[in-house]
């Protein structure tokens, strides 16, 4: 009886230090925990100013000085004309906030840093950049500065302007970053917008094998099969963030077919449409060449 006694007073006793040992693991937990509230508050109390950290210090119970209803009013007032500012800002230049994230890298007297992400979404074309703030404060003026970026795209369209890309990141400079991708976006957008029209002007010659959206569009006569003929139709940005379109016609002809036309040149397709494309400009170069290959079907 002794023995069982003792044999379940040493179960207690490690049963005990074991409960002991979750104890100060979750006190751990729970001070660590307390420091991040902490930081997010004092992050909270950073950012917002007026009405939106009256309402903060409502919500969080830090302040009996305010009247509520009085807070929540003119918080609303504001945070519509932040909205009607954003939209505004929106329309001038196309360029969409999906999310904004801020974060708090190092603070000290007179100086922080802060980590900003941002999602964007331009036309079709969507992208995040992150970027770092220097905002150091010296008496009365304080002065802000980039100096960290990094760009993530996530259209297949930008897969050859790494040089744009580096030179940005390289530079910090947001504006050429936000002027560019705005500009590509029209100049694919208004790609898109020819292909939909002559595949809906032509639609027996016409095909988009990848879509409106993609670089092709293929010319196919249906009386002349073993034809075909290509538009390829891509939007370069130079290191400089010079965004142009580069159009070139490549065709695509069979044995059989060269054999019904023995007396008509091919090879000097390609070079002729870019004549056509210096003197009457992209849409009707290709419509030039889309007449050409409808033949005789009364277009």
């Amino acid at each position: 009886m002794a023995a069982m006694l003792e044999k379940m007073g040493a179960e207690n006793v490690d049963e005990v230090k074991m409960l002991e040992g979750h104890i100060e693991h979750l006190k751990a937990e729970i001070t660590s925990l307390q420091h991040q509230k902490e930081e997010i508050d004092r992050d909270a109390m950073f950012h917002f100013k007026g009405s939106m950290l009256d309402a903060l210090l409502i919500v969080c119970r830090q302040t009996q000085d305010k009247d509520e209803e009085v807070v929540m009013s003119k918080l609303k007032e504001e945070v519509e004309e932040l909205e009607k500012d954003l939209r505004l800002q929106t329309e001038m230049n196309g360029i969409i906030v999906e999310n904004c994230k801020i974060k708090t890298l190092f603070r000290s007297e007179g100086k922080w840093i802060r980590q900003i992400c941002v999602s964007l979404q331009c036309s079709h074309m969507v992208f995040q950049v992150d970027f770092q703030v220097s905002e150091t404060k010296e008496g009365p003026t304080s002065e802000k500065k980039v100096i960290g970026l990094n760009v993530v795209l996530d259209s297949d369209d930008l897969q050859n302007c790494s040089g744009f890309l580096s030179r940005v990141e390289e530079s910090l400079d947001l504006l050429l970053l936000f002027r560019t991708l705005r500009n590509f976006s029209d100049r694919c957008d208004e790609r898109s917008r020819t292909f939909q029209h002559f595949q809906e002007k032509f639609p027996s010659v016409v095909s988009l094998p990848g879509g409106c959206r993609s670089e092709v569009m293929s010319l196919r006569h249906p009386e002349l099969p073993g034809c075909v003929v290509f538009i390829h139709w891509a939007v370069d940005i130079s290191t400089e963030g010079t965004v142009a379109p580069k159009i070139n016609l490549l065709t695509k002809i069979s044995e059989k077919a060269l054999e019904l036309f023995p007396s008509q040149p091919v090879g000097g397709a390609a070079e002729a449409f870019q004549s056509l494309l210096r003197i009457l400009g992209p849409e009707a170069a290709v419509e030039c060449v889309l007449r050409s290959v409808s033949l005789s079907q009364g277009f």
